[in-house]
């Protein structure tokens, strides 16, 4: 186990390194430069100051040689600086991080909480209303764009009926805690609605299979209770399926709080990203592409470890 764990890790920096380089030279061909912007702001700016500037930026040198200076001085804890926000790299991107944490882990909880029991719920009864009803949900959300959702209940529970704050951010007078965990939500409900439909079907088919499987008849038999039987049984085997699904959500979570952060002004990685791209703040926008790369790699590292914890039977040889 420890050496799966290891080659499993080692593939996952082996990714993120090639990662690192794709998103470095694909904002590196980007339109646009801090010297472009720097030119477009003093119009009398003369050409020998570019010339400089680009020597002092290191824009003048080939890709490769800026991008393993970059990797370098990364490896030692250095990002760069942010030009949006006059600060190192690191010290604009944790404030914005824990507020994604915090909107990423909510949304997920309850996507699962909601998600697993009604797929449980839909294999058992299969064929029935209940299940078409289920399996109605589930498409719906699957289908439903998150900046759409996030648009409709606003407009629902902020303009129509007037339940809680169309954004995030606290009113003025209003920044207790109380103020704060009713701007969340919104964006908690519109990203867990989103992912509680794919969870529902994957765990529906997974449980459906599983409940046709010889064991299960084995076990009613023997005088298993229906319940023991789903909850004891199905849903460890059902889970196995569900767990690469969660992980690949998890990550996904990162990139659709992108929008959902935008729409409703909520300050996390999403729209530090957004702001960092439209802003040319390339080491910023590097930094937190590449923190959504790896936190996807991790959810799948975590994936991998979880097969053998949930499945004895599964070779991680």
């Amino acid at each position: 186990m420890m050496r799966y764990a290891l080659q499993r890790a080692l593939q996952g920096v082996l990714v993120l390194v090639a990662a690192s380089f794709a998103i470095y030279v694909l904002l590196g061909l980007m339109p646009g430069d801090p010297i472009d912007l720097m030119i477009s702001g003093n119009p009398q700016i003369t050409p020998d100051d570019v010339r400089r500037l680009r020597e002092l930026y290191g824009i003048d040198r080939p890709i490769l040689s800026r991008y393993a200076e970059w990797a370098t001085a990364a490896l030692q804890g250095d990002l760069g600086y942010s030009r949006l926000y006059a600060k190192p790299v690191l010290a604009a991107i944790g404030p914005a991080l824990a507020n994604t944490s915090v909107l990423m882990l909510a949304a997920f909880a309850i996507a699962l909480a909601i998600g697993i029991p009604l797929g449980l719920l839909a294999a058992a009864k299969r064929g029935s209303f209940v299940d078409a009803a289920i399996n109605g949900f589930a498409f719906v959300s699957a289908a439903t764009p998150s900046f759409w959702l996030g648009l409709m209940l606003i407009v629902l529970f902020a303009v129509v009926l007037g339940w809680l704050p169309a954004s995030a951010l606290p009113l003025p007078g209003q920044d207790g805690l109380g103020a704060r965990l009713l701007g969340l939500i919104l964006p908690v409900a519109t990203l867990a609605l989103v992912e509680a439909g794919e969870y529902a079907r994957y765990m529906r088919s997974a449980a459906s299979e599983a409940l046709a499987q010889d064991w299960v008849r084995t076990a009613r038999a023997k005088g298993a209770s229906r319940a023991r039987v789903l909850f004891g049984h199905v849903l460890r085997n059902a889970a196995i399926p569900v767990a690469t699904v969660a992980a690949l959500g998890f990550g996904g979570l990162f990139s659709g709080a992108l929008v959902t952060e935008t729409i409703f002004a909520y300050p996390g990685m999403g729209k530090l990203i957004y702001d960092a791209i439209l802003g040319s703040d390339y080491n910023l926008a590097l930094a937190c592409l590449l923190m959504a790369a790896g936190l996807v790699i991790v959810a799948n590292f975590v994936a991998d470890l979880a097969y053998a914890a949930l499945d004895p039977r599964v070779s991680v040889a």
